[in-house]
């Protein structure tokens, strides 16, 4: 009986689960036709970046134009994000079972972009991009030729003059009735009071998801904003960023940057391993104050002039483009909490140290849309309703500029503002590389980067810092990120600033060629340094007389190593600083296959490894990748390669 009880239940939630799905996709197709109904033949689809894509929509619109060619249709977006797909056997073996505990089983690929990856985009579908997952575009030539390299502030009059005809996104409501563009009032937000001023039509259509956190500022909206809302669940789990570790090196690089952050200040982020190691020494510099402090003087030989050591008494305030799991750490950490107010008067009040009646209800974080790891989603649907207000989501042209409403008010709200982003490369005269290659190949997009660093300029009190590696890669294939000159550039060498590599700080504002040549070189790996040096004096740009100074010479990985590895230092910089979603087997084969990646260009360093590999010592690591009882000579030379790089 009990039995015969469960399966009944089961089939009735798997009918229920049936039913849905079949009301999700009439929906879908009452859309689709819809669409086709009111714009035409010639649909031009705008879609959020990153996570607010409708995939299930954007998959139902995107079939029926492939399978009419009558029909004819623009994609433009930013950030397709889509599932990883490994390509050697031993990376599915790896990544699959990750991939589908982590994404689920039924993750909705976008099919526009396994399509594009596969060279199969139908004659009568175009997809324009304007930022890339980083480096998910190289090669691949019909997303290189239909790039737009646009500012993110810009991105809403480029869909305007592309004649955007429809746009859909995801939305969050809650039990008032009311809508929140939540993760991507972005650009929508923008756009619609664009084409409203210009007259053009266009339809616009939210679909509800049940998972996606309320977001209150700008991002409230009217059910007015929208033709057409879809409310059926959308069956696609919220996209969450894997929390990848990081190294000893961008430890060093984020230590240093925070020493630039001033307490009572104003941040802005972006997002990767540099970024978090920032974060992981604010948070350090304001928990664990005296190690800090012992570290910084071990590793910077000389002070910088605006640099704050202090624990935060007054905190930070974030006004950034992307909003991340990094604001929340810090939140947590009882960082950001510098409250700003929309009252100039009020806001100006605060600022001289007066207390006001208000404090307690400002916020203290606005954003242009969000990304981040399932805990952040968690994180920002759990806000009760006294904190959910505190952060605040707008469009990028209030959050990317001054401009965008109350200049004096935005200034006065931004005090001793801190714009810290990651660049790829810097030239010796202080241009920076971030977005794409010398061949013009796009490794991802300008996005807010230029936006940013403009700012800073405007801004007395503000400052740009660019992060990056001084080096990269090992061994002969070792090369400097601080080079001569690039025949490409993000940033034009008129707006440097602030450059960050683990070795220390460059400030280059104001500083004529020869000073910045100076203070880079000072900044760059020990092993590219008298390159730099002679480059510089062939044209004239430094003095022949000029020497590195010694203390210089100790930029190498070597002396990182050995001050990171000082007692005072073990065990406060680990190599997930804010947890992983990886289990500790499958952390160690990361980094063994990581290993073996770089050791396989050189045949005699695999032959070593496969001689000295004993498996039979690493049977549970090698059991996760079906390789504890090889099944043929490939396989059982893999066993015994991974088991020497675990070794």
């Amino acid at each position: 009986m009990v039995y015969i009880c469960y399966c009944t239940e089961q089939l009735a939630a798997e009918a229920e689960d049936l039913n849905q799905f079949d009301s999700l996709n009439r929906a879908l197709d009452d859309a689709v036709e819809r669409i086709v109904a009111q714009v035409g033949r010639h649909i031009i689809l705008g879609l959020p970046l990153g996570l607010g894509k409708p995939n299930r929509l954007v998959n139902a619109i995107y079939r029926r134009v492939a399978t009419d060619l009558s029909l004819r249709l623009d994609i433009v977006t930013a950030l397709s994000l889509d599932v990883p797909q490994p390509g050697h056997w031993l990376e599915e073996r790896m990544m699959g079972p990750f991939i589908e505990r982590h994404f689920g089983q039924d993750y909705p690929r976008l099919q526009y972009m396994i399509d594009l990856k596969a060279g199969k985009l139908p004659d009568n579908v175009r997809i324009s991009e304007f930022y890339f997952q980083s480096g998910a575009a190289l090669g691949n030539a019909p997303q290189q030729r239909h790039y737009v390299s646009s500012n993110y502030t810009h991105v809403a009059r480029d869909l305007a003059d592309r004649g955007i005809n429809v746009t859909a996104q995801l939305i969050s409501a809650d039990d008032r009735g009311r809508y929140s563009l939540s993760c991507n009032p972005d650009v929508s937000l923008d756009l619609a009071r664009l084409l409203a001023d210009r007259g053009q039509s266009c339809l616009t259509i939210g679909h509800v998801h049940p998972d996606l956190p309320f977001m209150h500022g700008d991002a409230l909206v009217e059910p007015s904003f929208f033709d057409l809302v879809i409310d059926q669940d959308p069956g696609q789990r919220l996209f969450a960023l894997p929390r990848l570790p990081v190294s000893l090196q961008d430890h060093a690089v984020g230590l240093h940057a925070s020493r630039l952050v001033a307490d009572g200040g104003t941040l802005q982020i972006g997002i990767g391993s540099l970024s978090d190691a920032l974060v992981h020494s604010l948070i350090l510099r304001h928990r664990n104050n005296e190690s800090y402090i012992g570290l910084v003087e071990r590793l910077a030989t000389d002070a910088h002039p605006i640099e704050d050591r202090k624990p935060f008494e007054h905190g930070l305030y974030g006004a950034s483009e992307m909003f991340m799991d990094g604001f929340m750490h810090l939140y947590r950490a009882d960082i950001l909490k510098r409250e700003v107010f929309d009252d100039l008067e009020l806001q100006q009040q605060v600022n001289a140290g007066q207390s006001v009646d208000a404090q307690g209800h400002g916020a203290i974080m606005d954003g242009g849309f969000f990304l981040g790891s399932s805990e952040f989603y968690e994180f920002l649907s759990g806000l009760d309703e006294a904190e959910r207000p505190r952060f605040r989501m707008h469009g990028v042209g209030r959050i990317n500029q001054l401009y965008g409403g109350s200049e004096a008010l935005e200034i006065a709200q931004r005090q001793k503002a801190r714009f810290i982003n990651t660049t790829m490369m810097v030239t010796a005269t202080g241009a920076a590389v971030s977005d794409g290659l010398k061949d013009h190949q796009v490794v991802s997009g300008v996005g807010g980067q230029y936006n940013f660093v403009a700012m800073a300029h405007a801004m007395e009190d503000g400052r740009s810092v660019l992060m990056l590696r001084a080096a990269r890669g090992t061994g002969s294939k070792r090369t400097s990120n601080i080079v001569w000159e690039y025949p490409h550039t993000t940033i034009p060498r008129h707006l440097r600033d602030l450059v960050v590599t683990e070795y220390g700080i460059a400030d280059l504002r104001g500083r004529s060629d020869e000073e910045c040549i100076q203070a880079l070189v000072c900044i760059a790996d020990a092993a590219f340094q008298d390159e730099l040096v002679e480059r510089a004096r062939s044209v004239g740009k430094l003095a022949a007389d000029w020497e590195v100074p010694a203390r210089a010479r100790y930029n190498t990985p070597e002396h990182l190593e050995l001050v990171f590895s000082e007692p005072s230092a073990e065990g406060l910089f680990p190599r997930f600083p804010f947890g992983n979603d990886f289990t500790e087997t499958e952390r160690k084969l990361i980094s063994a296959l990581k290993k073996l990646k770089q050791a396989s260009s050189n045949k005699l360093a695999l032959a070593a490894a496969a001689w000295r590999g004993r498996p039979e010592r690493h049977r549970e690591s090698l059991a996760r990748l079906g390789l504890d009882a090889p099944k043929n000579i490939r396989e059982r030379l893999y066993a015994r390669l991974i088991a020497a790089m675990l070794d």
